[in-house]
């Protein structure tokens, strides 16, 4: 439902007061580009867009929000891919980009102090001259900004060995939906009270306004070097992978793209992947130059021993720069197949990696829909895109329809129906699979702490009770149940 003209009115000339004006948009024209997230298929116009460029702005917006009950939507650079950015009709969309400013690079005590706004490739390329660096690397770490990181919980291709987000963040300052200022953690090992950043990390925009974040900075390594597998069955890519981990290697980056990721990514950027393969593996290790020629080693054996007919480790580091430019430009290079693709994100233990892309490709020709497979095969992170048409009518429902199969796929394998890209709401019915009503109750109970009155962007991540309850009566309309656990409704 839209905001009440005399609420907009009210909320507008009070914004005013401590926004620039170009801060401050309410028309149509001026919105549209913030209408959707990476997940385009869903779009929806706030009722105004709030840019701060201080915290205290942020507070501001904050304190009128929560007096005239209007709900406040966070937003970052945009590039999430499950709809968590989403504006609210009837809401405020606060964009923290302004908030750029990397504030402390402390070489001493190896971490960084930065604004929501940075971006996260920027952050490393300043601490590199202090010889640090920041691990956690989505594929959109050119373009992605640390805050939606940290609403997101992101990952990247090293999160095997270096960890997610909530790994790498040791301290936040957070603004309440009251408009209240809070510091969470900090540059010490330890903070007495309970662990709130790893509640924070990953919980969407739901809880609380993220303005600075203090991340931990690892010292740059002596040596990098990758090794790419070619196999022709992809269950023998997943096998390797296994294998891998098995022998007690832990590579700083383990992934895996399947045909047709791997030939729409040599066609965009000319990695010189072998396109006859069925699956490549790229597994990188890192650290002092004497062990990562010997893991290299000891991985190529494992490789060739687990079926690849080719293995080539980069001869420089401008080839494995190349190879690793490939798997992060996959996700455009897939783009350029079809109109539309729609990129799910679920998470399996290793150990099914096999049969679950072997299920993929069933569910993809039982659909009729291409899906290109490139994920972080070290930490079993899923991100099958599916392409479509949505010129067509008929086609977006089937995508989504087949991307909840694969998320039901993934929760009967003992996985989890997300990664890194979050719930948003995209995922919402998925979370009626993987959680029951006292577990859901659970999840609204801690909104509830932070958001009494359910302001900061609702209908988000956390499904209500009785969709899920809805959503179980349906399939018992269809004569099936997939989730027991709703019966009780």
């Amino acid at each position: 439902m839209p905001l009440s003209e005399t609420t907009s009115d009210i909320l507008i000339a009070r914004l005013s007061e401590v926004l620039p004006r170009e801060s401050l948009l309410n028309e149509e024209e001026t919105m549209r580009p913030y209408e959707c997230d990476g997940l385009s298929a869903y779009r929806q116009l706030p009722a105004i867009v709030c840019m701060p460029e201080t915290v205290e702005q942020v507070q501001a917006v904050m304190r009128m929000c929560h007096e005239l009950k209007v709900p406040v939507v966070p937003r970052g650079a945009g590039t999430g891919l499950s709809g968590g950015a989403l504006p609210d009709s009837a809401g405020v969309l606060l964009v923290l980009t302004k908030l750029g400013r990397i504030l402390e690079i402390d070489p001493h005590n190896l971490c960084a102090r930065v604004e929501p706004g940075v971006r996260n490739l920027a952050l490393s390329e300043a601490a590199r001259s202090f010889g640090l660096y920041y691990a956690p690397d989505p594929s959109s770490q050119i373009a992605c900004s640390i805050g939606g990181n940290v609403a997101e919980n992101s990952g990247g291709v090293h999160c095997l060995k270096y960890g997610l987000t909530v790994h790498n963040v040791i301290g936040l300052k957070i603004v309440t939906i009251e408009g209240e200022l809070l510091e969470i953690g900090g540059k010490t090992l330890d903070t007495p009270g309970y662990d709130l950043l790893a509640l924070l990390c990953g919980s969407e925009g739901l809880l609380a306004v993220v303005v600075e974040i203090t991340v931990r900075l690892l010292p740059c390594v002596e040596a990098a070097q990758v090794v790419l597998a070619a196999f022709d069955e992809v269950a023998r890519a997943g096998t390797a992978v296994g294998n891998i981990i098995a022998a007690g290697i832990i590579p700083a980056g383990l992934e895996m793209m399947d045909k047709l990721a791997i030939q729409a990514a040599e066609d965009f950027v000319h990695a010189n992947y072998p396109t006859q393969a069925a699956a490549i593996l790229l597994c990188e290790m890192d650290g002092p130059a004497v062990e990562v020629a010997e893991h290299i080693i000891r991985v190529r054996k494992i490789m060739i021993e687990s079926g690849a007919f080719e293995v080539r480790t980069a001869k420089d580091e401008a080839e494995r720069l190349l190879f690793w430019k490939g798997r992060k430009a996959t996700f455009p290079a897939v783009g350029r197949l079809a109109p539309d693709y729609y990129c799910m994100d679920g998470t399996i233990p290793r150990l099914r990696l096999p049969e679950v892309l072997t299920r993929i490709v069933e569910l993809s020709e039982e659909f009729g829909l291409p899906v290109a497979n490139v994920f972080h095969a070290g930490d079993g992170n899923l991100h099958p895109l599916i392409l479509y048409d949505a010129n067509q009518e008929g086609q977006l429902q089937k995508a989504e329809a087949l991307g909840g199969r694969i998320l039901e796929l993934c929760v009967s394998v003992g996985g989890t129906i997300t990664g890194e890209h979050g719930v948003g709401v995209e995922k919402l019915d998925g979370m009626c699979m993987q959680f029951n009503s006292p577990e859901l109750s659970q999840f609204l109970a801690v909104k509830a702490a932070f958001d009494p009155h359910g302001l900061l962007n609702p209908g988000k991540a956390v499904p209500a009770l009785h969709r899920c309850a809805e959503l179980g009566a349906m399939h018992v309309h269809q004569g099936k149940l997939p989730f027991p656990e709703l019966e009780r409704f």
